[in-house]
């Protein structure tokens, strides 16, 4: 039996309404102040800047290599320190480590699920982690020899509560940072899989993440279905800067080369670049005719062209400084699912729903 309501209770009930209601206006003013701060900052365009700089000339590249093998959608992929491997998961459940060169393909993992929507590769060349709709992050030790049975080696590093959206190990084996469905990001220790580090900030799903080039220090970038990108600092667990102006989902982030900016493509068609000591965005590449989202993006090595994968299977690339479009790339026959430059910036790899990946230079 709930006993009767006081009047104490009723009022303090109303209070705490009344609280609420005063918090919350007072966030919403917070936010205004600070939109109009960032606003009187604002003083000129990126293109504007960048006027005099010479335009880049018209550019040739082609497919160079396909891959061939996995028997569904590819859903991730990341390169081997070597500038030759590459790791790739798919919807089958399977991982695939290919010799990008030769395309042959040197180690298979099954895993238990399907939607496997996570792969990276260890900064040693000696493991590589994956995970998806299992909620889980497990890292498998790659060996020397071929016929070696990789699944009873594996390891369970993380757990979530909902799929795994992306994983990227530090700058070391030893930690691995993930990114996931139940709208958190955390790091982990991959020896003992304890919970160094969660982070808490995204309203809904987390999809992608980027960790920061070594030289500037412990932050990373993530960004969801909220909309907003978030910068965090992996020591405290905070929120150091937020950025929201995209209309729809955040799928893919990438840190521009110097740490000081960083590159977002979403489901509202377009790519954008922040500032992060501006503390705003900068410049957003779009136009009329491309009407699908952006599923995936990545820089140059020297920064001045960004590449996105397409939903309408094409891969456009941009010009950074003057915003402009410099090539459209043909050839997968189903949405461009995940994009990323080779390390040394000779070649870029592309995965696809049409089950194979292609090498581009």
């Amino acid at each position: 039996m709930r006993s009767p309501l006081t009047p104490e209770m009723a009022t303090q009930e109303v209070q705490l309404n009344e609280t609420l209601a005063h918090l919350k206006t007072e966030s919403e003013t917070l936010k205004t102040k600070l939109e109009e701060e960032r606003a009187k900052l604002h003083d000129v365009e990126l293109h504007q800047v960048a006027e005099k700089v010479e335009g880049l000339g018209q550019f040739v590249m082609k497919t160079r290599r396909t891959l061939k093998g996995h028997g569904n959608k590819v859903l991730c992929m990341d390169w081997c320190k070597d500038k030759r491997r590459i790791v790739s998961s798919s919807q089958d459940g399977k991982v695939i480590v290919w010799d990008a060169f030769t395309t042959n393909k040197e180690h298979a993992v099954t895993m238990p699920c399907t939607w496997v929507m996570a792969c990276a590769y260890a900064p040693s060349g000696c493991a590589v982690a994956c995970g998806g709709l299992d909620n889980k992050c497990s890292v498998y030790p790659l060996s020397l020899d071929k016929n070696e049975n990789l699944a009873a080696k594996k390891k369970s590093v993380a757990m979530h509560t909902n799929y795994l959206s992306a994983c990227s190990f530090t700058n070391s084996d030893m930690q691995i940072l993930t990114s996931s469905g139940d709208g958190t990001c955390a790091l982990w220790d991959v020896e003992s899989g304890q919970l160094l580090q969660s982070f808490h900030g995204h309203a809904a799903d987390v999809l992608c993440l980027d960790l920061a080039p070594s030289e500037t220090g412990n932050t990373f970038v993530s960004g969801g279905c909220d909309k907003k990108a978030n910068v965090w600092d992996m020591r405290s667990g905070q929120c150091i800067q937020s950025f929201e102006t995209h209309e729809s989902d955040i799928n893919s982030v990438r840190y521009y080369p110097s740490g000081d900016a960083f590159a977002s493509g979403s489901d509202d068609a377009t790519c954008r670049l922040y500032d992060l000591r501006a503390d705003r965005e900068v410049a957003i590449y779009s136009k009329e005719s491309i009407i699908f989202g952006v599923s995936s993006v990545d820089f140059s090595l020297s920064g001045r062209l960004l590449f996105g994968g397409y939903n309408d299977y094409t891969i456009n690339v941009w010009d950074v400084l003057k915003g402009t479009r410099v090539s459209i790339l043909f050839g997968h026959e189903n949405r461009v699912s995940t994009l990323r430059v080779s390390p040394d910036g000779t070649a870029f790899c592309t995965g696809s729903w049409d089950h194979t990946l292609r090498i581009w230079a």
